[in-house]
């Protein structure tokens, strides 16, 4: 189980359970761009928690981390702007 975490796999289960999920989200009458803005934000958190669990250089931990804020800051104004 420790290499399971170690390697990053247990990383891209999540991921390809976001993936699922947004497949899911569009066959129910998402959008593509509504169901990305809305997981997009999740992905970026893992893939930084990926290259944390991996040992990759600091830039790729903080680099998808630091992304993650403003899309969804910019999900949240997309949302917003609907009501």
């Amino acid at each position: 189980m420790e290499q399971f975490f170690a390697s990053g796999h247990a990383v891209d289960l999540v991921l390809a359970v976001l993936a699922v999920e947004a497949v899911m989200l569009v066959r129910r009458g998402w959008s593509a761009l509504d169901a990305l803005a809305m997981l997009l934000p999740a992905a970026l958190i893992l893939l930084g928690l990926r290259a944390a669990l991996t040992g990759a250089p600091w830039i790729w931990v903080a680099l998808p981390l630091a992304l993650s804020l403003p899309v969804h800051l910019l999900d949240l104004t997309r949302r917003s702007a609907r009501r």
